[in-house]
C-alpha cells in the first residue's frame, strides 16, 4: 500500500490545502494529513482546532485521515509507514524553501521521497499567513477557505 503524508501548519486550512489533499488522495492509497503541533502562542488556532477543521474539510475522502504530530516529519512518516511526503508549491519562492527542506529530509530519511503538487491556478496566491492577516483586518475570505473555517475565523477575529 502506497502511503503518503501531507504535513503542514494549516493555520487555518485553506481551499488550496484541501485541493492538494484531494489530489494526493487520487494518487495514493492512503493519505495522512499531518498537522504540526505548534505552541499555542505561535498560531491562531490550536492544534486540535486545526486538525478538526481539516478533518471536516476532507471528511468525504475515504482514504484521507488527519492526525497531529510533534517532532520531525520524517519520524512521523516512518511511524505511519509512509514512503512519500506530499507538499504543495505555489511559486518559485516556495520552491527554494521546499528544496532545502527536501534535501534535509532526504539526508535524515533516504527511503522517503518528497512529491510536489503545483497549486491550482485559483489557489496560487492563497496562504494561511495571508488568510490570517486579511481576515483579521475584516476582509471576507469566504471564497478562499471552506465554510466551516470561515465561521471559525469570524468567531476568532470577533474575540480579539
Amino acid at each position: 500500500m502506497q502511503i503518503a503524508v501531507y504535513p503542514g501548519r494549516f493555520d487555518p486550512v485553506t481551499s488550496g490545502h484541501v485541493d492538494i489533499a484531494q489530489r494526493a488522495a487520487s494518487l495514493f492509497e492512503r493519505v495522512v494529513v499531518a498537522v504540526y503541533d505548534l505552541d499555542a502562542s505561535k498560531s491562531l488556532f490550536s492544534t486540535d482546532e486545526r486538525a478538526s477543521m481539516f478533518r471536516e474539510a476532507v471528511g468525504h475522502l475515504k482514504n484521507v485521515e488527519v492526525k497531529s504530530f510533534v517532532g520531525l516529519v520524517v519520524d512521523f512518516a516512518r511511524s505511519e509507514q509512509a514512503r512519500v511526503l506530499v507538499r504543495g508549491i505555489r511559486a518559485v519562492t516556495d520552491f527554494e524553501a521546499e528544496l532545502d527542506m527536501a534535501l534535509m529530509n532526504k539526508k535524515m530519511a533516504p527511503e522517503i521521497e518528497s512529491v510536489y503538487l503545483m497549486a491550482s491556478l485559483e489557489h496560487l496566491y492563497v496562504s494561511g499567513h495571508r488568510i490570517r492577516e486579511v481576515s483579521g483586518l475584516g476582509y471576507d475570505v469566504g471564497e478562499l477557505v471552506p465554510s466551516h473555517v470561515l465561521s471559525a475565523l469570524v468567531d476568532k477575529n470577533r474575540k480579539k
